[in-house]
């Protein structure tokens, strides 16, 4: 069975109509399904609207295949084979009558109308996560695993010793902090909240700003004993600086020396903030670090006072998991933690 129309409409499970024009394309109809996969589409006309209501499950496979871009990928989240991911995407190209990927060897690209299509689609999986978290979690609390995404310092120095707050009034939510230093840490979505420290460009995630917060110079009391006094940021190309690898920083923020210190380039390299804190601890050298992790710690000293870096953490968070309580919960622990902070400043409201 197949329909001509001028306008598409999806009809999401609250009942609004979205519109979606498709310029007079050919639209497949399979009321009763065609494979094992049971009922696909049902489809009623309203003057010379044609109504297609999509099976959730469809629009799933559409959603993995555009976070992923891979076949392959999005079959092994889904838990079945590339061959069952492409026929379900392309049933559901048909059944739209747009194409919603470009195919090439280097993975699948949304198309205009992919585009326009995982707006809906992910507002579909809220509305579904919503309903399936409220249905299965007694009122007051809440259970299953929440997963935070954050630079390794935020991480360690901030998220683990200030989660105590949530678990204490969520004891049955399993906390996971995954922690990275690298520029697409929150690209593939599997999170539930993230912190970044460039604003996220990754699609179908909702950025705001967290803090911001003063990084300075610091080193062990033994190094200063032993080396030359500094007194001015020309001193420093006379000592041992501690740094990040380059080769393996993808974030320009984190280039303090570069952009803040004359292109002075560190003599020891590490690829996290924890391993520049130990190396300034035994004496390594003189490390740019966070105030939060640094002024604390009694084995440290801070150098050229006058000089002060800022940096900005984002806070991201899924589109789709906004409406989730688990999401919600997790984003006041994270602004409380920053409004108590000593050394993080919120922006302002």
């Amino acid at each position: 069975m197949s329909y001509h129309c001028k306008h598409l409409c999806f009809v999401t499970p609250g009942g609004r109509d979205v519109g979606w024009n498709i310029d007079t394309s050919l639209i497949e109809v399979f009321p009763h399904g065609n494979d094992q996969f049971g009922p696909r589409v049902c489809i009623y006309a309203r003057g010379d609207i044609v109504f297609v209501v999509i099976n959730a499950d469809d629009l799933q496979f559409f959603l993995e295949v555009a976070r992923t871009g891979r076949l392959v990928t999005a079959a092994k989240a889904l838990g079945v084979d590339h061959t069952t991911v492409g026929r379900r995407v392309g049933q559901l190209e048909r059944t739209s009558g747009a194409r919603l990927f470009d195919r090439a060897a280097s993975g699948w690209t949304l198309t205009e109308a992919g585009d326009r299509l995982l707006v809906h689609a992910e507002a579909v999986e809220s509305s579904l996560l919503a309903a399936t978290e409220e249905l299965g979690t007694t009122a007051g609390r809440l259970s299953g695993t929440l997963r935070i995404a954050a630079p390794d310092g935020f991480g360690a120095f901030v998220i683990a010793p200030g989660i105590s707050g949530l678990r204490t009034k969520y004891p049955d939510l399993k906390i996971e902090i995954v922690t990275a230093t690298r520029l697409n840490l929150l690209a593939t979505k599997e999170f539930d909240i993230g912190v970044a420290l460039e604003e996220p460009s990754t699609r179908g995630v909702q950025a705001t700003k967290l803090a911001t917060y003063p990084l300075a110079l610091y080193a062990s009391e033994r190094y200063l004993e032993q080396n030359r006094h500094i007194s001015s940021p020309g001193d420093l190309h006379q000592h041992a600086l501690i740094g990040y690898v380059d080769s393996l920083l993808d974030i320009p923020s984190l280039r303090f020396l570069e952009s803040s210190l004359s292109e002075m380039k560190p003599a020891i390299q590490t690829n996290n903030i924890t391993g520049q804190w130990m190396a300034a601890v035994a004496g390594l050298g003189v490390a740019v670090l966070p105030m939060y992790i640094a002024e604390p710690d009694k084995r440290l000293v801070r150098v050229l006072h006058g000089v002060t870096i800022h940096r900005t953490y984002w806070m991201a968070i899924p589109r789709d998991l906004q409406r989730l309580a688990r999401t919600k919960a997790a984003q006041a622990a994270l602004l409380s933690m920053v409004c108590l902070h000593p050394f993080l400043t919120a922006p302002p409201i």
